[in-house]
């Protein structure tokens, strides 16, 4: 398994503001995707001149923000048996979010922190 993209991640009801924040510390939308798993669900991916990286979640059902990690990577199923294996559960049951470029979920570890595990299909 090799992780692709390792940065922040933040979950939010009011994702707009989040991103005004970041935007006002100098980073600039790169990636816009919506309509995930079928759900009114729109992540925004910002980065700032120096390379970092952070990514929005706009997830209205969310009683407040929630920070994670994101881990993109090349092999989904091997992380993802990864992570099951290490004690870290599927936030949405037995559901895979999956759209026509990528496939990813929200897994929480026994401790309580999340990694939201994600792999772009490749072409």
């Amino acid at each position: 398994m090799k992780i692709t993209t390792f940065d922040p991640f933040i979950m939010s009801p009011k994702a707009d503001d989040v991103i005004g924040l970041f935007e006002a510390l100098g980073f600039e939308r790169k990636h816009t995707k919506t309509g995930l798993n079928d759900e009114n669900i729109t992540d925004v991916r910002l980065k700032n001149e120096d390379g970092f990286h952070v990514d929005v979640s706009d997830v209205n059902k969310l009683p407040q923000d929630v920070g994670a990690i994101r881990m993109n990577v090349d092999d989904f199923d091997e992380a993802f048996d990864f992570l099951t294996a290490h004690g870290f559960k599927n936030t949405q049951g037995d559901k895979i979010g999956e759209s026509p470029t990528s496939k990813g979920t929200a897994m929480v570890s026994p401790t309580g922190y999340i990694i939201v595990l994600s792999h772009h299909k490749k072409k």
